[in-house]
C-alpha cells in the first residue's frame, strides 16, 4: 500500500484522482491533500477519506478555521503549506495535480526527498526542466506522468527498441476554435473557448488547447522526461482525441496508444507506477489505427506552439517567462478583460522585455516568474 499525498485534489484532475484512489484502497492510503480555495469541497472528501491526516489551502483565514472545526488535523497554508504538507505527512508517493507555475516548488521538494512523483503539472518541466533533470540524476525521486499525450508515449516506448523510432507524435484536438481561421479569432469570447470539443478540462488548459500553448509545453514535456530532441517530435491534429499519441518508427509504421478522452486511464498509469499489462496497436499509417481523422498541423495557425519552441532554444528563463505571461493572460481573456489573440500578443511582449538569464536558479526562476507576471498584468489588465 502506498500512502499518499494529493495537491490538488479539488480540480479536474484532482478530483477524477479522488475517483481512482477510492477504488482500490488496498493499494492506496491517501494522508494528505491541497484544495487552494476550495474549502467548501473539504467536509465531503473527509467524509470520503477518513485516512486523511494532512491538509493544506490557500488562505490563513481558512486554514484558522479548519483547525477550530477538525482539530485533529495538521492543517498547512499557502504556497509553502504545500512543501510542509509534502514533508510532513510522511508520504511516500506524491500526486502533483496542481495547476500552473505553482507547481514548481511542490515538485521540486517531492524529488529533493527522494519520493515517487506522478506529474500531472506540465508546468514543473516547462519552468524547470533542468532542475528536475539535476535532482533525479542525484536523488532517489521517480516521475510518472500523468498527461494522456505522456502516459502513451511512455507505453509506446516499453514496446519497442528506442532505435527503432523515427520521430514522438504528439495528437492535438485543436481546441474549441479549430474550425475558424485565424481572421475570425479577433472576437471569440471565454465562453466559446471553455467549449472543448471533445475533452472536459479545467478552464485555464481548455484555454491553453484552444491557443495550443498546452501543446507546445507538452513538446517541452516529452524532452524531459524521455530525454529526447525536439526535432525529433511532432504534431498532428486529431479530431477525436481517441488516439493519445504516437510514436513513428524508422520503417514507416507507427505504435500508437488508442482508447476514449478520459483522464482516469493516464491518472491509474501513474499512480500504479507504470506497471500493467499495457497494451498499443501497431500499424501501417494512422488511419489505420481506426476510423479517425488526422489533419496537418499548421504553425501559422498556432503561432504559441513556435513560441515554445523558440523560448526552449533559448533556454534559461525564457520558457519560465512564457508560462507566467501565458498564464496572467489565460485569466484576463477569462475574466474578459483582453481578446483572445491578445494572449499570444501579451506573451510575445513579455519574452521580448524582461531581461533573459542562463542558468539559472530557482531563486532567479522565481523572480524572473514575477517580473513577467507584473508586466502583462500592467499592459494588458484594463478592459478593453
Amino acid at each position: 500500500m502506498r500512502n499518499l499525498c494529493l495537491l490538488g485534489a479539488s480540480g479536474n484532475v484532482g478530483s477524477q484522482s479522488l475517483d481512482v484512489i477510492g477504488a482500490d484502497p488496498a493499494s492506496f492510503c491517501l494522508k494528505a491533500i491541497s484544495v487552494g480555495h476550495q474549502v467548501a469541497k473539504i467536509p465531503a472528501i473527509l467524509k470520503r477519506f477518513p485516512s486523511i491526516t494532512h491538509l493544506c489551502v490557500e488562505e490563513e483565514a481558512d486554514a484558522a478555521s479548519l483547525r477550530i472545526a477538525y482539530p485533529k488535523l495538521n492543517v498547512f497554508e499557502g504556497e509553502e503549506g504545500l512543501s510542509s504538507l509534502i514533508e510532513e505527512s510522511d508520504c511516500e508517493m506524491v500526486e502533483n495535480a496542481l495547476v500552473g507555475f505553482v507547481g514548481l516548488v511542490p515538485t521540486l521538494k517531492t524529488l529533493r526527498l527522494g519520493k515517487i512523483l506522478c506529474l500531472s503539472n506540465k508546468e514543473s518541466l516547462v519552468v524547470g526542466g533542468e532542475l528536475v533533470k539535476a535532482l533525479l540524476a542525484t536523488s532517489r525521486g521517480v516521475v510518472y506522468p500523468i498527461d494522456s499525450e505522456h502516459v502513451a508515449l511512455s507505453k509506446c516506448l516499453r514496446k519497442v527498441n528506442r532505435q527503432a523510432v523515427d520521430k514522438l507524435v504528439l495528437t492535438a484536438s485543436g481546441g474549441a476554435f479549430r474550425n475558424l481561421r485565424r481572421d475570425e479569432l479577433e472576437n471569440v469570447t471565454p465562453a466559446m473557448g471553455l467549449c472543448h470539443p471533445t475533452w472536459k478540462m479545467g478552464p485555464k488548459i481548455t484555454v491553453d488547447s484552444a491557443t495550443m500553448m498546452n501543446k507546445g509545453f507538452e513538446l517541452i514535456e516529452a524532452h524531459y522526461l524521455f530525454d529526447w530532441p525536439l526535432s525529433r517530435m511532432e504534431i498532428v491534429l486529431h479530431d477525436e482525441s481517441q488516439v493519445h499519441s504516437a510514436l513513428r518508427l524508422k520503417d514507416g509504421s507507427y505504435v500508437a496508444d488508442v482508447g476514449p478522452a478520459d483522464m482516469k486511464g493516464p491518472i491509474a498509469y501513474a499512480l500504479y507506477e507504470g506497471k500493467g499489462p499495457y497494451e498499443v496497436q501497431r500499424a501501417k499509417t494512422l488511419n489505420e489505427l481506426g476510423p479517425f481523422h488526422f489533419h496537418k498541423f499548421t504553425p501559422e495557425r498556432y503561432p504559441a506552439v513556435g513560441m515554445c519552441l523558440d523560448a526552449f532554444k533559448k533556454g534559461g528563463t525564457a520558457p519560465c517567462v512564457l508560462n507566467a505571461a501565458n498564464e496572467v493572460a489565460d485569466r484576463l481573456f477569462l475574466e474578459g478583460k483582453m481578446p483572445f489573440l491578445s494572449i499570444e500578443r501579451a506573451c510575445a511582449l513579455a519574452l521580448r522585455e524582461i531581461p533573459h538569464i542562463m542558468k539559472p536558479t530557482l531563486r532567479d526562476i522565481l523572480r524572473a516568474d514575477a517580473y513577467a507576471r507584473m508586466l502583462v498584468e500592467r499592459r494588458f489588465g484594463g478592459t478593453h
